[in-house]
Formats: structure tokens, C-alpha cells, sequence
């Protein structure tokens, strides 16, 4: 019998953390479980990511009322995935807002992740029962977008593919703090199962341009002050790069998927291997970037039986 997902054995509780990164601003995290932030403005409320479960998401309402009682007006969702998304009923909020790439993803593959992620991360999906279907925004754009509550300015930008195709984040200028979902994260492996290697580090330096203040990532603690940003953006460039190098020289040889695997590992392990699912990402990010660098420029989607094949042939 093949071993398990690394996270599907994880199953114990992580310690919830509620930060305030700027006036008004917080960041939701739990010890790398996906994070959420919260903006403040003027009469309401904006949510940034949605958690995989209305009985989670309740976790980060729970949070927000210890703050303000202000309603919850709009909800951003920085892509498709479903650990990000399928709690987004809890919040009742009037307008969801993402890409007009993410959902696009979610007519080509919302369906085919929601079952890949659920029986990857048993635990995320507490309270499954709960969610009433697929998340579909009420709002899409293209580049940027800008939302005002009250005297509060938000925008949320495409700045590049990195973690999926359709990736945004927002940007609260008045605090120069940003919400940058998976495309940073802090003290926690990527996922780089739906991504784009070639762009991830050009999307990071156009964070960086920014000269942050302070960031939340879409995993890790909440990141504050310039040099902490800084070095962020440095540590997931390294992992992105780091993971990808050795599965191309693999790949230009016309190595197997194993061999990528194992190159992957030598590079990467003692680097990142005590990183938050770092276990749990490897082998997607090893499939997909030996897909990439064999020209497979669109990922491939991500199906319960596609991970189980995938997952036996580097296992076997």
C-alpha cells in the first residue's frame, strides 16, 4: 500500500493567532494552516480569503466581532483554491470579489480541486458538510481594481502568475500593507502544484517594489517591518527557484519523475525541510515543475486520482 499525504496524517489543532500588522489591518493565522486578513474601514468590513469551511471561516468571524461589529461588506479571494474559498457563505458578504482569471479557473477545475484538496487535507475541511457548492465571485476584474471603504482606499492588483495564474493581492496604501496570498510565504513551503515558475520571481520583485511596510502571507506568521518583508520575499524566491532548478536539469535529460523527485529532495531538504508542508507540497511541486520544464505551460488539473497515480510513481 502506498504511503500517505503527509497531511492527510496531520490531524491535530493549530494555535490560532490574530495580529494586528496596521491600523485597522489583521492578519488570521494558524501555525501554516491558510491564512485570512482583515481590513477595517471607515463602516465596514472587507475579508481577505475565506478559509475551506464555513465552520472555519466562523474562526476568523469569531476574531473580527473581538475588534469591531462593524458588517462584513466585501470578501476578496486571492485565487481558486478550495481551502482558500468554500467557507465563503459564512461571511454573508454582499460582494466576492477575484480575478477574472480565478474564476475562470473555478468553471475549468473548482470542482476537480475541491475533491483533490479534501481528501489531501482531511483536517482543513471540518464542517464539509456545511458548504452549499462551489464559491463564485459577484465581482471580476482584470489588473486592478479599486475599492473605498468609507476614506479607506484598497486595491487589488494582478501583478503576475506565481502560485496560480489568476493570483492577486491587496494593497491598503494608507498603511502600505499588503495581503499578498500564496504567492509569499513565511516559514511555510509553497505550493507550487498550479503555478508558473517563470514568473514567480518576477511577480515577487513587483512586490517588493512596493517597499512594504509589513505583509500577510498566504502561510506563516504575519511579516512586519521592511527588512522582515524583504528577507520574505528572499526566502520564497530561494524555495521557488530552488525547487525548480533541479527538476529541469532532470527534465533536459529526459530523467524520469522519480529521479526529478529525488534531485528535488537533495536541493531542497536541507533548506526547507522544516518548513510548514513542506512534506505535503513536495510532490506536487516536483510534478509540476518537471511539467513545466518540459513545455506543459498550462497546469494540468489536479484530480483524487491523478494525485493517488502521481504519488505511487514516486513512492514505487
Amino acid at each position: 500500500m502506498a504511503k500517505a499525504f503527509a497531511s492527510q496524517g496531520d490531524l491535530s489543532g493549530k494555535q490560532i493567532s490574530f495580529t494586528e500588522i496596521g491600523e485597522g489591518l489583521y492578519a488570521f493565522t494558524a501555525e501554516g494552516d491558510p491564512n485570512s486578513g482583515v481590513i477595517i474601514g471607515d463602516q465596514s468590513v472587507m475579508v481577505v480569503e475565506a478559509q475551506a469551511t464555513p465552520r472555519l471561516a466562523q474562526k476568523v468571524i469569531d476574531c473580527i466581532r473581538s475588534v469591531t461589529d462593524k458588517p462584513i461588506s466585501h470578501l476578496v479571494l486571492t485565487h481558486y483554491h478550495a481551502v482558500r474559498v468554500l467557507g465563503a457563505s459564512a461571511f454573508k458578504a454582499p460582494q466576492i470579489i477575484m480575478s477574472e482569471a480565478a474564476r475562470n479557473m473555478v468553471a475549468e477545475r473548482g470542482q476537480e480541486d475541491w475533491d483533490s484538496e479534501f481528501q489531501r487535507f482531511p483536517r482543513l475541511f471540518q464542517g464539509h458538510e456545511d458548504i452549499p457548492g462551489l464559491t463564485w465571485p459577484t465581482t471580476t476584474f482584470n489588473g486592478k481594481m479599486t475599492v473605498w471603504l468609507g476614506n479607506r482606499r484598497v486595491d487589488i492588483l494582478q501583478l503576475g502568475r506565481a502560485h496560480t495564474a489568476g493570483d492577486a493581492v491587496i494593497h491598503v496604501p494608507d498603511q502600505n500593507v499588503m495581503f499578498t496570498g500564496d504567492i509569499v510565504e513565511a516559514h511555510s513551503a509553497c505550493y507550487c502544484g498550479d503555478g508558473h515558475f517563470a514568473d514567480w520571481g518576477g511577480t515577487l520583485e513587483a512586490i517588493r517594489a512596493y517597499d512594504l511596510d509589513a505583509i500577510a502571507p498566504g502561510r506563516g506568521d504575519a511579516v512586519v517591518g521592511r527588512a522582515a518583508v524583504n528577507a520574505a520575499l528572499d526566502r520564497t524566491k530561494d524555495f521557488v527557484e530552488s525547487t525548480y532548478r533541479p527538476v529541469a536539469r532532470v527534465a533536459a535529460r529526459n530523467g524520469t519523475l522519480k529521479e526529478a523527485w529525488e534531485a528535488c529532495r537533495a536541493e531542497c531538504d536541507p533548506k526547507f525541510r522544516d518548513y510548514a508542508i513542506y512534506e505535503h507540497c513536495l510532490p506536487f511541486n516536483v510534478a509540476r515543475a518537471y511539467d513545466e520544464a518540459r513545455g506543459i505551460g498550462h497546469p494540468r488539473i489536479w484530480t483524487a486520482q491523478r494525485d493517488l497515480e502521481m504519488w505511487a510513481a514516486l513512492q514505487g
